[in-house]
């Protein structure tokens, strides 16, 4: 009997054990006491950035690292609309002065024709100084600690932080003048050095020097070596980028170009400390993944702690930062939203943002619902749908989502999301000859009808939109979107007042017009087959949109031939040019028309000139128009040019006019300054977690349950009781 008192109180002590053991459980993936840290969670669902110095980086997933680690001179109101450029290590926003081609100063209001140069005088604020790096590292006789190494000296490290020694230093108007030379590297793809070489004075000469340069310092060594000398950039003057004094940047632009201050806004116009450059060249580094493209050097308000290709990245906050304050002021109704409870405050508010890979939809959304992801990603601008959508279709997700206080604002979206046509492709591009030129451009017509993108919006809520007319989303000016006036004559009508597309049969004559009647050719008999590249794995959740998407090529009699790849296997495939059919976005960088318009102008060509071109069109007739369109201020005049270029685009059809979403967020109700990132990318300083509120819903969202453990330990007590009387009466018959 003493030993079966022994198994009972065995068995109860395990089961009040565990409960006990379940009261005090966390189950949260980042590891207990995460929720009370003061650390933003979030996720991406793509490769880790393929580049992040700046300039080179010109993929939406690279922003939340470019924009929180890197400070052009301007920025965006995180608040006001329409978007207002405000300072952002400058202290104002310089106005251009004018200059004809005899030097003399013209009228603010100048016309462009007779604008010869613009100059801009930018003033740096004084006393901004760049994170911890070892880069700066300095003896006691100033002498660089970390300049001259071996690659036996690099050893194995494969972290900055991996050094013993870090040091910093003040922010001056040379690391801008040396970062905007950089453009003209041939280490690196630079994709916006065609533009700003037409632009920034000496710039395209500049880039020809660099290459001569370059090419002597490489002679004799192996081609494909990872490492290479340091390509100083210091060495060279660049006329129309200069630091005449030592917080002062003048920068001489070409003509009367308008635009050019919103690209101030952005990394490409970053500041780079020499210093960084020079570490990151030397013998070792490049083998152990120690660059720029892993870990940016700035002066903004965070660093990269840890970079894990494919799996995790950790922003820190950088300690020198100087701490500019949340701003004070917003549109009506921020106040009353609490966007402006954190006025003055200095920021940024978290100390590190944990990104954490998540491949697939249904773990990501089952986090985000758990509360251990603060938003889902980002860095972007429809994740508020996949919510949205449920809170439509389920009155039970409606309940939930309203109880837990989850956070899913609205707001116009300046971006656009299409299907392009490689226009260098024999089949579905540009042609050789006039009577080729046709017969391409009407499969690309008819394959523009068959694409219905309303269809799609119905069938994919959460990915869909307002049809595309052209290339520009409402909200930009020169844009007729949703207008009658604006609609695309090839895809739709307007019957009695309503914008209607146009009947399949209107697709299929233009097949046989095309030569492939019922999709196969007329000459050979042969079905027509095009090649899908689609840029992502091919997981479950992606089978429904291909088998739609095979269907609307169904309805022509084309066989669509999907390759997919990852981001970058297929940004090496446009490189050379090898798509054919490619599915892609653009997210505007600045408000204005220019910004999308340059994704058709023939010298930004992907394959030929690494722009972002990626159809790789080429009409000359939209080029020269193009042209004019940099000289002009907003009105009447440039309206008129932006239509005669969009009834260009709409003819040729280099696109397949998708659809322009909705910008949509989520957000824990613990989050605060919550603002969907429509062209504002440095919105990770502005972001504040409520950690005793987080530590709160998640504990009452993720309750134990001790049922299964309980009924386990009422198991082990019968099955002990039963053994002991199953036992009690073998003995007793025994003893008969």
């Amino acid at each position: 009997m003493a030993w079966m008192q022994r198994v009972i109180r065995f068995g109860a002590g395990l089961v009040l054990a565990g409960l006990t053991l379940l009261a005090g459980c966390d189950n949260s993936p980042h590891g207990p006491g995460s929720a009370a840290s003061n650390t933003l969670y979030t996720a991406f669902t793509e490769r880790s950035p393929r580049h992040l110095d700046p300039v080179a980086s010109y993929w939406n997933q690279d922003t939340p690292y470019t924009y929180g680690i890197y400070e052009p001179p301007y920025t965006y109101h995180y608040l006001k609309r329409p978007f207002t450029l405000i300072p952002k290590v400058a202290t104002e926003v310089a106005p251009p002065v004018y200059l004809d081609k005899n030097g003399r100063r013209l009228a603010a209001d100048a016309p462009g024709e007779q604008v010869a140069e613009s100059v801009y005088e930018v003033r740096i604020r004084p006393g901004i100084r760049y994170q911890p790096h070892p880069a700066f590292a300095q003896d006691a006789q100033g002498r660089y600690l970390y300049h001259q190494l071996s690659a036996a000296q690099v050893g194995e490290r494969t972290s900055p932080w991996q050094f013993e020694v870090t040091g910093t230093r003040e922010l001056v108007a040379e690391d801008f003048v040396y970062g905007l030379k950089r453009h003209a590297t041939t280490r690196v793809t630079t994709p916006i050095f065609g533009i700003f070489a037409e632009y920034i004075v000496g710039l395209k000469e500049y880039g020809a020097l660099v290459k001569q340069e370059d090419a002597k310092l490489r002679a004799g060594l192996d081609p494909a070596a990872l490492d290479k000398p340091f390509l100083d950039f210091r060495r060279w003057p660049l006329a129309g980028v200069s630091a005449p004094e030592k917080h002062l940047l003048r920068l001489r632009i070409r003509g009367k170009y308008p635009q050019w201050k919103y690209w101030m806004a952005m990394p490409f116009a970053a500041p780079m400390p020499w210093e960084a450059d020079a570490f990151y060249a030397q013998p070792g580094m490049a083998r152990n993944g120690l660059s720029l493209d892993r870990w940016p050097v700035g002066t903004g308000p965070f660093m990269m702690a840890e970079f894990e290709q494919d799996r995790r990245h950790v922003l820190v906050r950088n300690p020198n930062y100087r701490g500019d304050p949340y701003p004070c002021e917003g549109m009506p109704g921020d106040r009353e939203r609490g966007l402006l409870d954190d006025c003055g405050k200095p920021t940024p508010f978290v100390d590190r943002i944990v990104f954490q890979m998540e491949r697939e939809q249904v773990p990501l959304k089952a986090k985000f619902r758990q509360g251990f992801l603060d938003v889902p990603e980002i860095e972007r601008t429809d994740r508020g749908a996949d919510y949205l959508i449920d809170m439509e279709d389920s009155p039970e997700a409606r309940a939930e989502y309203t109880e837990r206080g989850y956070q899913l604002p609205r707001a116009g979206d300046l971006s656009i999301w299409f299907m392009g046509f490689n226009m260098l492709d024999p089949v579905v591009g540009r042609g050789d000859t006039p009577e080729q030129q046709a017969r391409n451009r009407r499969l690309r017509q008819a394959i523009s009808i068959a694409l219905d993108w309303a269809d799609y919006s119905n069938i994919f809520p959460n990915k869909g939109g307002v049809e595309a007319m052209g290339p520009l989303p409402a909200g930009i000016f020169g844009s007729r979107q949703g207008a009658l006036d604006g609609v695309n004559p090839v895809t739709h009508r307007v019957v009695d007042g309503k914008i209607v597309r146009r009947p399949i049969e209107d697709a299929r004559k233009l097949m046989v017009e095309a030569g492939y009647p019922d999709g196969r050719d007329a000459r050979t008999g042969r079905p027509l087959v095009i090649n899908y590249d689609f840029y992502r794995t091919l997981t479950p959740e992606f089978k429904a949109e291909i088998d739609w998407m095979s269907r609307q090529f169904g309805q022509l009699g084309i066989q669509l031939e999907v390759r997919a790849t990852d981001n970058n296997q297929f940004q090496d495939k446009v490189r050379k040019g090898r798509h054919q059919l490619f599915f892609s976005g653009w997210l505007a960088d600045y408000p204005d028309a220019e910004n999308f318009l340059f994704l058709l102008y023939g010298p930004n060509g992907k394959t030929r000139s690494e722009g972002e071109n990626t159809a790789n069109y080429d009409n000359p007739a939209f080029d020269r128009l193009f042209q004019q369109l940099k000289d002009l201020d907003d009105g009447p005049p440039k309206q008129a040019l932006i239509d005669r270029m969009v009834a260009l685009l709409q003819d040729d059809a280099p696109w397949i006019w998708g659809y322009i979403p909705d910008a949509t967020g989520a957000f824990q109700p613990w989050v605060r300054n919550a603002v969907v990132p429509v062209l504002i990318k440095d919105h990770l300083r502005f972001y504040r977690v409520d950690t005793a509120l987080r530590t709160r819903l998640q504990r009452a969202w993720n309750r134990p349950v001790g049922w299964p453990l309980m009924l386990a330990g009422v198991a082990l007590l019968a099955l002990v009781w039963f053994g002991w009387r199953s036992w009690r009466a073998r003995e007793r018959a025994t003893a008969r």
